[in-house]
């Protein structure tokens, strides 16, 4: 599960643990270790030792943070393209949706580079 700071709090630690779930969730920038023994505990003092020996920005490669924004980013560009659908019909409604999401994959086909090997 990924969330932003907001969710960094003791009873979401908890919430994700006591389900067996892995959380990345980046502490907070004046975070400070947690004194209690709970799951949850555990594991986000463990992100914010390895936060403070790699650097934030490091460490949200490391963890994967990155992909929350990447989707974040996507979902902001999709209601660029219209807040609401303007079908009535439900079929006509996943076309829309479909139609949506071909333009959104064209303009990311061409802000992607294409490496070619040298030598």
């Amino acid at each position: 599960m990924t969330a932003d700071g907001a969710y960094d709090t003791r009873k979401c630690h908890d919430a994700v643990a006591d389900r067996g779930a892995h959380a990345v969730i980046q502490p907070r920038k004046n975070a400070k270790p947690w004194k209690t023994v709970t799951a949850g505990a555990i594991a986000r003092n463990k992100a914010l030792r390895a936060g403070k020996y790699l650097g934030r920005a490091s460490w949200r490669n490391w963890s994967g943070y990155h992909r929350r924004r990447r989707a974040e980013t996507q979902i902001h560009c999709m209601t660029l393209l219209g807040q609401r659908l303007m079908a009535r019909d439900f079929d006509r409604q996943v076309a829309e949706v479909q139609i949506r999401i071909a333009v959104m994959n064209g303009y990311t086909a061409l802000g992607i580079p294409v490496t070619e090997t040298v030598g």
